[in-house]
């Protein structure tokens, strides 16, 4: 059995999944922050509900990160912090398999701050309870021989319009669909 085979058989038998998109100050869980959340909770029946906030990382927004997300300093001022914001996503998220589109880097930064907020107790774990799945595993097993296989990538191969290409909530969605799509190709 392939490692997505058992996403794509909870999803028929119609269990609950949460696609989410995380938005960054860079590339690295240990040094970096989440700035945004996005997430779709849905089933086979369709999207049940949506989540997104912004979160102030406590540092400023990198230009090079913000040229990316379009996501600035100014934007993030105010915002909840991460230590308010990640027991809503979790909240969110709750008793559903969780999916992700290269889900070692999303996974990687939300861990990272379990595991921070936990040492301090403001975390009632290290690590993401919920089982995952990887839509970019699944996009290159399912449609092999593809030359890019990013989000948007897949979802334009897919014809799965993207409304605000690298904001966490609309990634999110792509990430769904897409998910959504592979679940519908292999029953093929």
């Amino acid at each position: 059995m392939e490692s997505f085979d058992w996403a794509i058989t909870a999803y028929r038998e119609g269990a609950a999944f949460a696609a989410f998109d995380i938005e960054t100050t860079g590339l690295d869980p240990r040094q970096d922050r989440i700035v945004e959340f996005g997430a779709v909770r849905f089933d086979n029946q369709g999207i049940i509900s949506r989540y997104a906030t912004l979160i102030d990382p406590g540092i400023p927004m990198p230009e090079e990160a913000g040229r990316v997300n379009h996501i600035t300093t100014q934007m993030l001022a105010g915002q909840p912090s991460i230590e308010a914001a990640l027991p809503d996503f979790l909240l969110f998220i709750k008793n559903a398999v969780v999916i992700a589109h290269n889900a070692p880097f999303d996974c990687g930064f939300v861990n990272e701050s379990l595991a921070r907020l936990h040492s301090d107790g403001l975390a009632p774990f290290p690590a993401l309870p919920n089982r995952i799945a990887d839509t970019l595993i699944m996009v290159r097993r399912i449609f092999p021989g593809r030359p890019r296989y990013n989000l948007q990538d897949m979802a334009a191969f897919l014809g799965i319009q993207a409304q605000a290409a690298h904001r966490a909530l609309d990634d999110a969605r792509l990430c769904m669909e897409i998910f959504t799509a592979c679940c519908k190709t292999a029953a093929l």
